[in-house]
């Protein structure tokens, strides 16, 4: 049933609030992402005598940790069900959105604000090319049919410009376009604001010519959140969450580090037994008057001094040991990279020539946690491309993607030496040449690139007729030429154009 105004109005409201409360817990995984950390002190006295001196100063560990299983995610195609090959229209929709880059910002916003968005939607200039955007955790938001982690229910796009905040509703079989004023008060706290935002209520956007509400032509909610680390009844978790206390931590050791760098990194000598030395007065004739203390800046920079004193004795302070901080700061680090399964050689920069057994044993964990992401982004991802096929109107494509894989490059870094000696040896069991390519890491693309280039070679080598490797017929089609009934050889016959619905591109606004 169609909402009213005053419907979607209170269900935006209540999208917004929930938007609110999740955006402080965001906004501070992209500080400490950027290295703006605030600076934590153990004592009120060093605050006092230090904060000035190392504002803004940071060790930023939690950006290795982010970006670290984000460099491992590439997604590289989908397969819808019941086929061996991944869908070439849908990848070419992926690259012309260039979500071969944008994911990567999806994936790693989700690492630090705990999840990300995808929204779908068609583009009225080219029924082909949906448009698929990444959304930030602070401007999108998804609500769920009760008792589902699967069923949309509704979702919320926002943004502010200037003293108006704009927000586009979207439900399964219509989206609302609505705006209000927000109100700019000064030293005003953001509840009081949102509480009397509520007061203002939204109206329609002007849409000019295009209706407002407007029909869902794909009957389905537009967009996918994709949780980062999630939990059964709970909200997902940072990747930056655990890391925020010890990266505090390292950040006062580095600090007091720094100060005791400043002040007693140096043997200390003095001089015990003494009087303070003086040096005398004089009056214009030269006779004693009086005595004032010793510039002893200057004797620091002379590096003389004389001590007429006879119990005046010297002694020293010895230099304070660095060595026990770096000794915690390495602690510190080291339990980062365990809590994190960040390898140790991402945090401390160093390697000890370590065998390609032993850095693949070191990396084991940061793979394994990119595969769990593979894992739960790969549910969102294929939501994705079945949202692109809806928007083409390829119902029955989009039915096949509800049960397909998303492709992903591997995970593991590989000895190129050794993973063709592994390749070789499948080979030899019997594995096909298509699926050990992919192993090797090509895109589904990329293979099938290889494979015509493959085969177009071998049509130039008549030797390969005589070696078995291509059949005598090929030769009298000529190079690059396709199958067809003359040629002696039986095909099977090209599979069916995918159902479609009729063309879309006027529902789109």
């Amino acid at each position: 049933m169609p909402l009213t105004l005053a419907e979607a109005g209170q269900l935006a409201d209540q999208l917004l609030s929930e938007l609110q409360n999740r955006t402080s817990k965001v906004e501070r995984g992209v500080s400490y992402y950027k290295g703006e950390h605030p600076l934590r002190f153990a004592s009120d006295s060093f605050r006092k005598h230090f904060e000035a001196q190392y504002k803004g100063f940071s060790d930023n560990w939690t950006q290795v940790v982010a970006d670290s299983p984000v460099e491992r995610l590439e997604v590289t195609g989908v397969k819808p069900e019941g086929l061996t090959a991944a869908d070439k229209k849908l990848w070419g929709v992926w690259q012309r959105n260039g979500l071969d880059a944008d994911s990567q910002l999806g994936f790693l916003g989700a690492g630090y604000g705990a999840r990300a968005f995808v929204l779908v939607w068609g583009d009225p200039d080219d029924e082909d090319t949906p448009e698929v955007t990444f959304e930030d955790a602070r401007q999108a938001i998804v609500m769920y049919v009760p008792g589902s982690r699967r069923k949309r229910y509704a979702a919320l796009k926002s943004w502010r410009d200037g003293s108006r905040v704009y927000c586009t509703l979207y439900l399964k079989d219509e989206v609302w376009k609505l705006e209000r004023a927000v109100s700019g008060e000064p030293n005003r706290s953001a509840a009081m604001q949102a509480a009397e935002d509520l007061t203002k209520g939204f109206t329609l956007r002007d849409t000019k010519d295009a209706p407002n509400p407007q029909p869902n032509p794909m009957g389905v909610v537009p967009m996918v959140e994709l949780p980062n680390r999630p939990l059964l009844a709970e909200e997902p978790i940072s990747d930056v969450t655990g890391v925020i206390a010890m990266q505090d931590a390292i950040n006062l050791l580095w600090a007091q580090l720094f100060t005791a760098s400043d002040f007693a990194s140096f043997p200390q000598r003095l001089i015990l037994g003494a009087e303070a030395p003086m040096t005398p007065i004089l009056d214009k004739n030269g006779q004693v008057i009086g005595k004032k203390p010793v510039d002893l800046a200057k004797f620091a920079v002379d590096r003389i001094l004389w001590i007429t004193d006879e119990k005046a004795k010297a002694a020293n302070w010895p230099a304070a040991n660095l060595k026990a901080y770096t000794e915690v700061l390495e602690v510190g680090v080291g339990h980062i990279a365990a809590q994190t399964r960040t390898p140790s050689h991402y945090l401390i920069g160093r390697m000890a020539n370590l065998s390609g057994d032993a850095l693949v044993a070191a990396e084991t964990g940061l793979v394994k946690k990119a595969q769990e992401k593979m894992l739960w982004f790969g549910v969102a991802i294929r939501e994705v491309f079945r949202l692109i096929a809806l928007a083409r109107g390829e119902t029955g494509l989009a039915r096949g993607l509800a049960g397909g894989q998303v492709l992903w490059r591997d995970a593991e870094s590989r000895n190129q030496a050794q993973a063709a000696d592994m390749l070789l040896k499948l080979k030899q069991v019997g594995f096909p040449f298509e699926w050990l390519a992919l192993r090797f890491g090509l895109s589904p693309t990329e293979v099938a690139d290889l494979i015509e280039m493959r085969e177009t070679e071998a049509e130039m080598d008549p030797a390969a007729v005589i070696l078995g490797q291509r059949p005598r017929d090929s030769m009298t089609r000529g190079p690059g030429a396709a199958p067809g009934a003359d040629d002696g050889l039986d095909h099977e016959p090209a599979p069916g154009p995918a159902e479609r619905e009729p063309a879309l591109a006027g529902a789109w606004t």
